[in-house]
């Protein structure tokens, strides 16, 4: 009889850092709380996630993100308020994030990076491949990367990475991947990996961004991890060494993603992933688009 492999079911959302790009709006309310058009950025993350087939979600939290629990959870005051409006449509917009998926949080601790927040993880996660899904980029729900990166993991084994192509003046604000292509168009074996490289030592134009299917092997490299730039355990470094060294968790893939990416960690994207997605939104988008054009013109 053919065993059948685990489906992966686990996402890990890292959620414990300040904000401080976005201060003073962040001081007392978590960064991955600011509402991209009417919901909180950290919802959008979710949804793809479970849109993936991902139902059990692991948030790590630190110090003052108790919003991101309560959002998740059931707000039963506000329920029976709307109840008894006989407001329907937006009783079950309050309840859908509660109902998403089965949510857990542990805490961080101390900041040590994004390697030791994965690492965090590991009692959660145990011993079956899992996802990682970084908060500051939303990824459009029309392109099921995702879904894909799973699909690529399901198949090669080890772990899979995300890759845009970009500037080659800007992939100093990226972890570079070193790659040789496959028999398919959108995957490529990751040889090596390098963080925030100079453009001139950059092996080439390919970024990683924020989305990881990562083999449990990676929780062992992440504990023999030095700290390294910035004084953080990188993941990017861990998944150097399972990308020099496919006997220690498999190999990396990486799937070069051509879709649409917004990124809310910078001010000036965040603001223009809100006009973009608010542009697409069938109750939005045809008066908002409207006013738009309107303002441009009057600006010009």
């Amino acid at each position: 009889m053919t065993q059948s492999r685990t489906r992966i079911s686990k996402a890990v959302i890292p959620a414990a850092g300040l904000g401080t790009r976005f201060l003073p709006a962040t001081k007392a309310t978590p960064k991955e709380m600011l509402p991209v058009v009417d919901k909180p950025a950290i919802q959008y993350v979710v949804e793809e996630a479970v849109t993936a087939g991902l139902s059990d979600v692991l948030m790590v939290t630190g110090r003052n993100k108790r919003p991101l629990e309560d959002h998740f959870d059931r707000n039963y005051e506000l329920e029976e308020v709307l109840v008894r409006k006989g407001d329907e449509t937006r009783l079950a917009r309050v309840q859908e994030s509660s109902d998403l998926a089965t949510m857990h949080y542990v805490r961080q601790g101390d900041p040590k990076g994004l390697g030791h927040a994965v690492l965090c993880a590991a009692p959660h996660v145990g011993d079956q491949p899992f996802a990682v899904l970084l908060g500051d980029d939303l990824i459009d729900a029309r392109d099921p990367l995702l879904a894909r990166m799973v699909d690529v993991q399901e198949r090669h084994g080890g772990s899979v990475i995300a890759l845009m192509e970009v500037d080659p003046a800007q992939i100093h604000l990226y972890g570079c991947a070193a790659v040789k292509p496959t028999v398919d168009d959108d995957v490529v074996q990751v040889t090596g990996l390098i963080e925030k490289p100079d453009p001139a030592d950059a092996p080439s134009n390919y970024a990683v961004i924020g989305r990881y299917v990562l083999d449990p092997a990676v929780f062992g490299v992440l504990r023999e991890t030095e700290p390294g730039r910035g004084g953080e355990i990188q993941l990017t470094d861990a998944l150097q060494a399972l990308a020099s060294s496919p006997d220690l968790g498999g190999p990396v893939h990486g799937v070069v993603f051509k879709g649409r990416r917004y990124d809310t960690g910078d001010r000036g994207d965040y603001l223009r992933a809100i006009v973009r997605l608010a542009c697409e939104r069938e109750d939005l988008g045809p008066e908002f688009r409207e006013w738009l054009r309107r303002y441009v013109t009057e600006e010009m």
